[in-house]
């Protein structure tokens, strides 16, 4: 037996349900002055009230109603106020008076089951509501005898506002909705700040019969507004709400929120003060009926909402229905498998290239391996394995089995290619070993697939939205606002009820009704405004005649009551419903039936009235004077008007401050829009829900007037026929301009002009499938009648490609034939393409106008078809949960294909979002924690990741349904020192053939446009790979899980390059060697650095045309990753479309890209240019204008993304960034000089390396005591202990070497302890030198020897200054040695003298010079040198580009010359065709690529000419010198195609290819 509560625990109670301390206090003291005054009445009107209930048939039925379903233990008696009987079972004892015996039946209601409260019933009786008009228009009743006369309700008890003890219960238990007999009201609209989930509720449990969230999330009227309106009709006439007949039919819900509270019915009578008496107390409550048994049949089941209610809704769950039932588990038997992507490009497939690939099985004794050919299936892969594992194959079937990737949760598809899957081309291009699983497709773990018992489940499309966060948590609940009702209610009747004193109970009903205002968003509308008007003002106003009359004061009561009782009903119910897809403004409940017209006959002008805006900040109020309202329509972006303005109005105040203009301004019922703020406006984005979560959002109440007939809205016909012309029958003229307009690629930069051009010439542009959404924008107007001509042209026009397609689903084509058109080309493109392009068909979502939409059904289609798209599916629609604009909309789809998906799924994907929680919560006490404390912290933290695993046993990661992991690996874990902290964790795998699994995951930084970047970066890399042209890019994972958090996958094996370069001192990012060095030393072997290089200049080349295109700034060696075998990738995309950080006034990034003279280092194999610049010049530009060529791609994808709410996207200046940057309208040949520009630019760029420079400097800060000193050209670290101890060293000689680099090396002789032991290692200069200067971090300058200066007089290369310098370096590893042994000692000189594989050539001999770019230069021989050029001839124009020159010979005194190039052609005796090039400088390898036209030249006359170009070395003042030259005959050349390829130069003759 538990106590009464004090006062300091009533109020936590009762907060709970959402009301505050000020409104509690107010309801509490209301109460108990009713209950006062209650308790002195009750004897004398006791009488009356048992008179009065033998006269009057009662509107309630207390019996139970009949249990359809025998789902009696869900029914609970609910006030009809809304009051709900968890609130008031265990109150007091109730007052002497009549009462209902507490029988058996009474006694079950309340413990029973769980209540349902889904529903709200009129007892059954007749067919009509309880103004007597029939429901749905169904005839009345005429069957039957009249409704049993009932017992009335007894006289209420007081509704305590906290629990009471259990003494006060019903027989000593306690009720259902008090768990452990607490009497605290179970509140279910209240979330969890622990768990940040609703209480008690899991994502994967099922319970169709739980409470209904979207009925509780709605505070929609339970009865018409007209039936109101004719009640207020009937206070007028004397006539009572309580005469009309009963109804038994359920009343519906809205979609939104929980229904509102039926009004109070009172039974006074105009001018009869005396029945007041016997009805002030009266409590009229209904039972709910068992719910309607679920069927498959419809889709109704799924909300409890009418179809006339919510037709939109209907619809969808109609939808959803049919889906289900018609993709059962027999359709899709491989659904619970993760399939791996495959790519049916012949490119891809790599047909004649052999594949080493290993086989592992339980019934494989030792693993197998396999040489086949690419373009094998994979079935007979599986064949050739099982002749190992079976003596007989006949009665063997190959489909039985699978092939598992070894380490991942995925598997290879058996009629597809082995080259075709996407993991077997990421092997081919790391070359990694390619591991799979042998195994029986029975055994293959599948408890992620639908089964036959989801299929037969009933729909819980209620249970997953209930259960699904918010970004807004609402502040009002059902209890709560029957709290308050019931408060109103009592006051009302005490008003009634009082013989004098007047103005002070009306005060009190004034206060009551301003808390139930101030719960239901702070509107106040014009009824609530008129009714709290028409009550007695202070005695100072009123007249003491009118005053003392009872009569006349009963009638404005009554009116004043009805009137507030309508407004309440009104306004919430318009409040928070949202219109029908088929209504219209003009539609009337009240009006005849069958009276409809076409809305394409209407003549009168769209108007409604702008009444008020409501919920003014006081800000508002203090700051400014007067206020008015701009209103417009727009179509599709368009504005279909003028804005129109109101008056001018001041904030006027009664309840709450409010702006009233009651003006009309531009076209049933009464609607209040919350209002966006003008931050959060965008015109490319409908909004799908009022702004009424966000507390501060301004509500605008309009008006819209009613029509006595239905409006239709109906598609017009397509014309009969469209017109189709060739594009060559227009002039020249038009063909340019077309081609000109089309070429802009996007509809946003059309000009007027173009829009009119496009429009009338759309017929002859069929040969351009891609241009059709810039001719649907360009149609003059989308007026009913102009819809035939442009659906017409739909229906006629070519089918589209699937990228072609995108365009037509932005905002721009609100039109839903267009939309089901590009759902309809959509539909054929494969899953693999649809994960490319699924977050922006999530954000198209936003732009349809219904839920049940064509793009809806296909996306849950696909999503019930494969698990990787329902993976993704599920995470993109969580995070559109957070954008509060839209918030609705995903939570009905989120739902929907929780609905769709089996239970295992579900349980999955509970299973994922508490791991995220667990992390996220972790990743924020480590980031908030001191730099001291994170590391205790983590290992705290990590042992709850523990318990997870311990309880939910494994759990794949939100980065692929394909990681699946059990468990945490605490040792590997640790935490980036940077400013968001992330965390590096480790995770268990559960394959064990597999390694662990390690990724980072950030907390406070937001992912989604790291998801973007890397996904427009995967889609340029399929590009390059479907046109031949492979550029080895890193693609890694990376998704967010939410606002500010998320998942990105570790690469292994990388390095950054600010640590590469800091290996060569602070200053190293200065330096050109620091990348070439660390390739060296992870890649030693010749061939394989060799690879390693071509790695490089492939990934190197990808990145630049990748991190230009799409604008990423922030650009520092930090964020630039080189893996061990040369792959160089891009991370931390916080940056992009041109936003670059700023130093006061300065951009940051002041380079077009990243590329910096160490890259070109690698590239060049040396500090000069060579032939291997050309190919990495070449690259660029063809990987470019690959790009170039899916410009309207790019601009699809980004721009159906303005309104994901990614700040650096938000509008079309940002669009216009890649626009630019792609350069749609130039040729291939402007696109390469213009690419090759911005290569020489960001080479030369001494801003990178300064950026580089201070973040490092920057960086300092963060390096840990811990880090030890490494040698940059030591690939691992060595030890005493592990090596041998050192017994002497002696530097025996140095030598020549030309490779890298010219200079002079030392051979070192190492002798150990061991006899015999002698090694000899080669060092240079430098390598002492980092040797020493990694010492001195370690040990004071005491203990070391000093070492040799590095400045020379003279040729620091030069073999005097070598030899000085053997000896000073012998003198200083001896000392070195024999150093105390903490120095001598030490892991930095031991791997200092550790032999490295290019010191494994025997020692002595004298490497032969070796050009750096020997692999790749031709020889030369008597010819001075190689021109790369590409000829054309269109429209009377030459067009010469210069590329490349190689090999040119250098200048008689060594030096490099300074190289141009000049062209004429012959004849040409007053040279007039002179045409020549910028000067190369320093370079025997010079890139150009510039265009050299000769423009007016007939075709005849040009094949009479000769091309004569000359390569010349610049010389300032003195005659420039002559490299070489070549002459070209035109007329051996076929002018109409490009001709490119490489001249040769020498003496004057005649060039050749």
């Amino acid at each position: 037996m538990s106590g009464p509560r004090g006062p300091g625990e009533q109020w936590p109670a009762l907060e709970s349900v959402g009301l505050s301390r000020k409104e509690l206090a107010l309801a509490e003291a209301l109460q108990m002055e009713y209950d006062a005054l209650s308790r002195l009445r009750q004897d004398k009107e006791e009488s009356r009230a048992r008179k009065e209930q033998l006269q009057e048939r009662p509107l309630i039925s207390w019996d139970d109603p009949v249990d359809r379903n025998g789902c009696a233990g869900i029914k609970a008696a609910r006030g009809l106020s809304g009051s709900d009987p968890a609130l008031c079972h265990n109150g007091p004892a109730v007052p002497e008076g009549p009462q209902v015996p507490p029988g058996p039946s009474r006694e079950r209601q309340w413990r029973k089951g769980p209540l349902s409260g889904d529903y709200l019933f009129i007892l059954e009786g007749s067919q009509r509501d309880f103004l007597g008009e029939p429901l749905n228009g169904s005839q009345p009743h005429n069957g039957g005898g009249s409704p049993k006369k009932l017992s009335p309700p007894p006289l209420p008890p007081r509704h305590p506002l906290w629990g009471c003890p259990e003494g006060g219960q019903r027989s000593g238990k306690a009720s259902p909705l008090s768990p452990k007999g607490q009497g605290q009201p179970r509140d279910i609209n209240m979330f969890s700040v622990a768990q940040d989930k609703l209480l008690g509720r899991r994502i994967s449990q099922e319970d169709p019969y739980g409470v209904d969230a979207i009925t509780c999330l709605n505070l929609k009227s339970t009865y018409e507004s007209e039936a109101l309106l004719e009640n207020s009709r009937g206070w007028k006439e004397g006539r009572s709400i309580l005469e009309k007949e009963s109804s038994g039919k359920p009343v519906a819900r809205s979609k939104t929120m929980p229904p509102q509270v039926p009004p109070r019915a009172c039974g006074a009578r105009a001018g009869n003060r005396k029945n007041l008496a016997g009805n002030r107390n009266r409590r009229i409550s209904v039972e709910p009926v068992a719910p309607r048994p679920h069927s498959l049949a419809n889709g109704y089941e799924l909300f409890e909402v009418s179809e006339e209610r919510d037709e939109e809704v209907a619809a969808f769950c109609h939808m959803l229905d049919v889906l289900r039932s018609s993709s059962g588990t027999e359709d899709y038997p491989g659904t619970g498998l993760v399939w791996n992507a495959v790519s049916r490009s012949p490119e891809q497939l790599g047909q004649g290239v052999s594949l080493k690939v290993t086989v592992v099985g339980e019934s494989l004794r030792e693993p197998l391996t396999f040489t086949c050919d690419c373009s094998s299936t994979v079935d007979l892969l599986i064949y050739q394995a099982l002749c190992y594992t079976h003596d007989e194959l006949g009665a063997v079937d190959v489909d039985d089995f699978l092939l598992k990737i070894c380490g991942l949760e995925e598997f290879l598809q058996n009629k597809h290619a082995l080259g075709s899957h996407e993991h077997i081309q990421h092997c081919r291009k790391f070359d990694t070993d390619i591991r799979l699983q042998l195994l029986r497709r029975q055994g293959v773990r599948r408890e992620l697939a639908r089964t036959a018992s989801d299929d037969r489940s009933p729909s819980t499309l209620n249970h997953h939205i209930h259960l699904q966060e918010r970004p807004i948590k609402h502040t009002i609940s059902r209890q709560a606002l029957s709290l308050l009702f019931d408060t109103f209610h009592n006051e009302v009747d005490a008003f009634l009820a009082a013989e004098g004193d007047f103005p002070l109970k009306a005060e009190r009903v004034i206060q009551s009704v301003m808390a139930i205002c101030n719960a239901l968003a702070a509107v106040e509308s014009q009824e609530i405004t008129a009714a709290l008007n028409q009550m007695p003002p202070c005695p100072s106003r009123m007249q003491p005649k009118i005053q003392k009359d009872p009569n006349v004061l009963a009638k404005r009561e009554n009116r004043g009551i009805s009137l507030l009782l309508l407004s309440f009903l009104g306004s919430s119910s318009r409040c928070f419903s949202s219109p029908s897809p088929s209504s219209s403004p003009f539609n009337s409940p009240g009006r005849e039936p069958g009276s409809a017209q076409e809305a394409r006959l209407l003549s009168c002008p769209l108007a409604f009235t702008v009444y008020a805006t409501h919920r003014i900040p006081i800000t508002w109020a203090a700051s400014y004077e007067d206020f008015y309202l701009s209103c417009s329509l727009s179509h599709g972006g368009k504005e279909l008007c003028s804005p129109l303005l109101t008056r001018k109005a001041h904030v006027y105040k009664y309840l709450f401050h409010l702006i009233i203009w009651d003006q009309q301004v531009l076209t049933c019922g009464r609607k209040l829009l919350g209002l966006w703020p003008a931050t959060q406006d965008n015109s490319r984005a409908r909004s799908s829900a009022p702004n009424f979560n966000q507390p501060d959002s301004v509500i605008l109440q309009i008006d819209f007037p009613t029509s006595a007939f239905e409006v239709k809205f109906t598609n017009p016909p397509a014309a009969e026929s469209s017109p189709r012309y060739e594009f060559g029958s227009l002039g020249e003229e038009d063909q340019r301009q077309l081609r000109e307009a089309m070429q802009k690629k996007s509809l946003y930069w059309l000009t007027d002009a173009d829009r009119q051009r496009l429009w009338e010439k759309r017929h002859h542009c069929h040969a351009s499938p891609g241009a059709l959404p810039m001719l649907l924008a360009s149609a003059p107007s989308w007026d009913w009648g102009c819809l035939p001509d442009i659906y017409a042209l739909l229906s006629h026009w070519s089918s589209m490609s699937h990228q072609d397609a995108l365009g037509l689903l932005h905002a721009t084509f609100p039109d839903q034939e267009v939309r089901r058109t590009a759902v309809q080309w959509i539909d054929s493109i494969s899953d693999t393409e649809l994960l490319d392009y699924l977050p922006q068909l999530v954000q198209a979502l936003k732009y349809e106008c219904y839920l049940d939409s064509p793009l809806v059904r296909f996306l849950m289609k696909r999503a019930i078809c494969d698990l990787k798209i329902t993976h993704y599916f599920f995470w993109l629609l969580k995070d559109g949960l957070k954008d509060s604009q839209f918030s609705i909309r995903y939570q009905y789809l989120l739902a929907a294909l929780l609905c769709c998906c089996g239970k295992g799924l579900r349980e999955e994907f509970d299973r994922q979002c508490l791991l995220v929680s667990t992390l996220a919560r972790l990743a924020q006490q480590v980031r908030d924690a001191a730099p001291s404390a994170r590391q205790g912290i983590l290992r705290e933290g990590l042992e709850d990741v523990a318990q997870f695993f311990k309880a939910h046993g494994s759990c794949r990661l939100p980065l692929s349904p394909s990681l699946l992991v059990k468990g945490i690996v605490p040792r590997d874990c640790s935490y980036f020192n940077s400013n968001a902290v992330p965390l590096k964790l480790s995770f268990q795998n559960v394959d064990p053939l597999g390694e662990n699994i390690r990724v980072i995951f950030k907390c406070g930084d937001d992912l989604r446009q790291d998801m973007l970047t890397l996904q427009m970066i995967r889609i340029m890399n399929k590009i390059w790979v479907q046109e031949g042209l492979d550029m080895r890019m890193v693609i890694f994972r990376c998704f967010s899980t939410g606002r500010g958090r998320g998942m990105v996958e570790m690469i292994p094996n990388a390095e950054t390059l600010r640590k590469i370069q800091v290996e060569h001192g602070v200053t190293g990012s200065f330096k050109d060697r620091p990348l070439a060095d660390w390739l060296q030393k992870h890649n030693p072997k010749e061939d394989e650095y060799e690879k390693a290089v071509e790695n490089f200049i492939y990934s190197c080349a990808g990145c630049c045309v990748a991190t230009y295109v799409l604008g990423i700034c922030d650009r520092h060696n930090d964020n630039i990753m080189l893996k061990t075998t040369g792959h160089m990738f891009h991370i931390d995309f916080g940056r992009f479309l041109g936003h670059a950080q700023m130093f006061g006034n300065i951009k940051r990034d002041r380079a077009p890209f990243v590329f910096t003279s160490d890259m070109a280092y690698v590239i060049n194999g040396g500090d000069k240019p060579s032939s291997r610049f050309h190919d990495f010049v070449d690259l660029c530009c063809q990987a470019y204008n690959l790009i170039r060529k899916h410009t309207h791609l790019f601009l699809n994808l980004l721009g159906l993304m303005l309104s994901c709410g990614i700040p650096e996207l938000s509008d079309l200046e940002d669009l216009k960034y890649v626009y630019d940057a792609l350069r749609p309208q130039d040729s291939d040949a402007d696109a390469t000089t213009y690419f090759t520009r911005l290569i020489e630019s960001s080479l030369g760029s001494v801003a990178t390396k300064l950026n580089f420079f201070i973040h490092n400097l920057a960086q300092m800060k963060f390096a840990g005591s811990e880090a030890r000193p490494t040698l940059s050209f030591a690939p691992r670290t060595h030890t005493l202990k592990a090596s041998g101890r050192i017994r002497d060293v002696f530097l025996c000689r140095h030598e020549r070497v030309f490779n890298p680099s010219k200079g002079y090396t030392y051979v070192v002789k190492v002798q150990r302890d061991n006899p015999g032991e002698v090694t000899f290692v080669q060092r240079t200069f430098e390598e002492f030198q980092e040797l020493h200067n990694k010492l001195r971090l370690l040990f004071p300058s005491s203990l070391l020897p000093s070492f040799p200066s590095r400045f020379v007089i003279g040729r620091s290369r030069g073999e005097a200054v070598a030899e000085r310098r053997k000896e000073e370096l012998n003198g200083y590893i001896w000392h070195l040695i024999h150093a105390t042994p903490e120095v001598a000692e030490c892991d930095l000189i031991y791997t200092f003298f550790h032999p490295l594989p290019r010191d494994e050539k025997a020692a002595g001999t004298n490497p032969s010079p070796k050009p750096a770019d020997a692999t790749w230069a031709r020889s030369l021989g008597k010819v001075g040198g190689e021109v790369k050029l590409s000829i054309s001839y269109k429209n009377n124009k030459l067009f010469i580009m210069v590329m490349h020159i190689r090999g040119l010979p250098p200048l008689q005194d060594g030096n490099d010359p300074d190289p141009y190039v000049k062209t004429y052609l012959l004849p040409d005796p007053q040279k007039t065709t002179k045409r020549k090039t910028k000067v190369a400088r320093k370079t025997c390898n010079p890139t150009y690529n510039e265009m050299l036209v000769y423009d007016g030249i007939p075709r005849g006359d040009l094949e009479q000419r000769e091309l004569r170009l000359s390569v010349l070395s610049e010389e300032g003042f003195w005659e420039n010198i002559l490299l070489g030259e070549v002459g070209i005959r035109l007329r051996d050349l076929d002018l109409a195609q490009e001709k490119m390829g490489w001249f040769a130069l020498g003496s004057r003759g005649h060039g050749t290819l």
